[in-house]
């Protein structure tokens, strides 16, 4: 059985300076709303064992059981790395939404706010993925993430937030951001797993000094349950997640896995040095598929084709 150690209290720098825990809790949780909020109790499990980062956004509709989390954990708030994220629909009243997330969190400012994806969706105060006839999610085009992202460097400019970055942008949507960015973003949240590399966006990105979150970094079972993965993890007495994690970390990337059960939050902090044929087996595995935001049967993700996405192979 080979040493694991916490990874908990190891940390990444952003280009702000800041420091950014390497492990954090991912706070999705449903698209219930009375999911949502049980949240609060594994939240507190997780900071009681450890963790200091959080990562939700105001569509999980997580950031209330995130704040009550806090609360009762009595943790100071400046040990505390907090993340969430624009929705979509809120992309032409951005300062009103930073203003409702730090309301509904009970916080004075964010550690990191990310605008959650490239696209611009109709405001519908009643449904944040208000739809077409056709099914399809109902964009707003008269608005695109570079006003976007001007808006978000005044919430800079303001301290309401620390930081400010990206989530699901791609080479191509970045480099159309830079055309008028006068801030780098300080992260990037990607899906990132064994089978979805992304290798070159990773060395884009250490280019311009921008780290990299993986979301639904284990794969979920598509890749956890990977042969070559179990094999690796009997090998050095440890759970295939815990394998993937160590991978990621490896490679520079924070890792933000979500569960709610207390003694595998743990586990999933607990995380081990590889050997260099461990990781060129998972190095190996890479087939750039998605597990989490696939494609549809149009070819789209959330209305916007994958080369829009600037996601195509």
């Amino acid at each position: 059985m080979s040493k694991t150690a916490s990874y908990l209290t190891q940390t990444l720098t952003l280009n702000t300076g800041a420091s950014i825990p390497i492990v954090g809790l991912g706070v999705f949780a449903s698209r219930d709303p009375s999911v949502q909020a049980q949240a609060t109790p594994w939240v507190l499990t997780a900071l009681q064992a450890g963790y200091r980062h959080i990562d939700t956004a105001w569509i999980y509709g997580t950031e209330k059981p995130v704040g009550d989390a806090i609360k009762a954990s009595g943790i100071p708030r400046e040990q505390l790395f907090i993340t969430t994220k624009l929705p979509w629909n809120h992309t032409q009243r951005v300062q009103w939404s930073i203003d409702q997330s730090l309301k509904n969190a009970g916080l004075d400012y964010f550690d990191l706010y990310l605008m959650h994806w490239p696209h611009s969706v109709h405001f519908d105060e009643n449904e944040p993925r208000p739809r077409n006839p056709d099914g399809q999610l109902k964009l707003d085009d008269t608005v695109d993430f570079n006003h976007t992202w001007a808006e978000m460097e005044k919430a800079l400019a303001s301290g309401k937030v620390r930081a400010i970055g990206l989530s699901n942008f791609s080479i191509k949507t970045l480099e159309k951001l830079f055309t008028t960015a006068k801030v780098t973003p300080a992260m990037l949240q990607i899906e990132l797993h064994p089978y979805l590399a992304q290798n070159d966006l990773l060395e884009y990105c250490r280019k311009k000094g921008i780290l990299v979150t993986a979301y639904a970094p284990t794969g979920y079972s598509t890749v956890r349950d990977d042969p070559s993965v179990g094999q690796i993890a009997q090998k050095h007495g440890v759970t295939p997640t815990q394998v993937i994690l160590s991978w990621h970390v490896a490679r520079g990337a924070v890792v933000i896995p979500k569960s709610a059960d207390a003694q595998r939050q743990i586990e999933n902090s607990q995380l081990l040095t590889l050997d260099p044929e461990d990781t060129r087996v998972i190095d190996a595995l890479d087939r750039n598929e998605r597990v989490c935001n696939k494609p549809d049967e149009h070819g789209n993700v959330w209305a916007w084709s994958m080369d829009r996405l600037g996601w195509a192979s």
